[in-house]
């Protein structure tokens, strides 16, 4: 792709960033067959080469974005399908992130959008406040009811609409909180490694069993894992909103953090239970490329994280105690399969011990989730999990697996079969307590 930026504007090591992915593009199109707005919409500028160009123009004009702009990137779930199908490398992630930094610096959204992306900003990165809201959602719950539906689908959704979706999302009772931070668990027998795991933050209020069931794992095969004590949320929540002074900022303390563990009783490994969240700090090296301080701070880090399963396909897990009879839906969570390209592992890991995996038809579509999307984009999201559990349904699984907390909740929504994390199953299988399954 042609572009026309001004030499002034190539000094801004961002718009360089930006020109470098737009002149890789070639428009073939082929993003658009796994786009899923675009499957869903029909819409040229709700795909990511329809986006692209909408991007290319805003930032090559420097002009402030319009409302038809911020429309189509809001309905972006980047889920990043486009980045695994594009044969040309483009890397869609990094220009949407910058073109949501734009919007949110230079867009006046209505007063009522404002508030309510500043609540979630605010509330969504801090455990304490997630579960107050949490409590609260869920005594407003009945209220939902009397909330009007609308009568067919809508890509525009409304302040009601909104309300509704987090409302219905709030879970019915919350688990008691999991292991404090700061806590260390040491290695059962000899130890053979030592690991720091990412606490999260909706993740520990709604399902602090999926990390309990990590260190579990962990330490019965001799890894000594640890809760960092001054760990935040890793800012993957504000910088999909475009609030990025507010994720930087968060990637710094979390840096500062870890080095600092790793430097005083050495890291093996970062890992992470949530997908979501292991995207992002695998890109702390990119994010603060620019800064002096800590771009190489950043890029150790990024090194060091692991998604859970990565991390345990490198040990040799104890012999598996499952009958071989329990099939398994493995839903493939879009920012492991396309943010971070782990596809087949998870998969592997549960047919080695002992479970019947089947794949899920049209599995490189998203369910949904997406961070906030579901609660900003509730129509879109809704008739998303609702193709996905579809899909779901027709291999008729005894439990569905997933390594991202988001997916987990989205999906559960839809349907009655039990949704559990991949890490729970195979705690189950060397060992551990069975999960939740019916």
């Amino acid at each position: 792709m042609k572009t026309e930026f001004s030499l002034a504007q190539l000094a801004d090591p961002d718009i360089a960033e930006a020109d470098k992915i737009l002149r890789a593009c070639v428009h073939c199109g082929f993003c658009t067959a796994t786009c899923p707005t675009y499957v869903l919409l029909g819409d040229e500028l709700d795909s990511p080469r329809g986006r692209i160009y909408l991007i290319k123009e805003m930032l090559e004009k420097g002009r402030p974005p319009t409302r038809e702009v911020v429309k189509h990137i809001d309905r972006c779930l980047s889920c990043l399908a486009c980045m695994t199908t594009c044969p040309s490398g483009v890397n869609y992630m990094h220009l949407v992130d910058q073109a949501r930094v734009r919007i949110e610096q230079q867009y006046a959204r209505p007063l009522t959008e404002r508030m309510l992306r500043a609540v979630l900003a605010l509330v969504l990165p801090r455990p304490d406040l997630f579960r107050l809201s949490m409590v609260l959602a869920r005594i407003a719950r009945p209220l939902a009811a009397l909330l009007p539906t609308p009568e067919t689908f809508s890509a525009t959704p409304t302040l009601l609409s909104r309300i509704k979706a987090m409302l219905a999302l709030a879970p019915g009772r919350l688990p008691p909180p999991g292991a404090a931070a700061g806590s260390v668990f040491p290695a059962l027998g000899k130890r053979r490694g030592r690991v720091a795991l990412l606490q999260g933050c909706a993740q520990q209020v709604l399902a602090p069993r999926i990390n309990q069931a990590a260190i579990n794992l962990l330490t019965r095969h001799g890894i000594e894992v640890v809760l960092v004590k001054d760990e935040q949320c890793c800012g993957a929540l504000t910088h999909h909103l475009g609030r990025d002074d507010d994720a930087l900022a968060r990637a710094r303390g979390n840096i500062a953090a870890w080095t600092a563990e790793a430097e005083r009783s050495g890291l093996d490994a970062i890992l992470v239970t949530t997908s979501g969240c292991g995207t992002v700090i695998k890109d702390y090296g990119y994010m603060l490329r620019e800064d002096r301080d800590f771009a190489l701070a950043a890029a150790r880090i990024s090194a060091l994280a692991k998604d859970i399963t990565e991390y345990l396909g490198s040990i040799e897990l104890h012999k598996s105690q499952q009958p071989g009879d329990v099939v398994v839906a493995y839903h493939s969570a879009c920012s492991l399969q396309h943010g971070q390209k782990i596809t087949g592992l998870p998969k592997d890991l549960l047919s080695k011990n002992g479970f019947v995996v089947k794949d899920v038809p049209e599995s490189h579509l998203c369910c949904g989730s997406a961070g906030t999307y579901n609660l900003l984009q509730p129509d879109i999201a809704n008739r998303l999990r609702d193709r996905k559990v579809a899909n779901i349904a027709m291999i008729r699984p005894d439990v569905i697996a997933a390594g991202n907390i988001g997916c987990m909740v989205q999906i559960a929504g839809g349907t009655s079969v039990p949704v559990v994390h991949t890490i729970e199953l195979l705690d189950w299988a060397t060992g551990g307590p069975r999960p939740g399954l019916s």
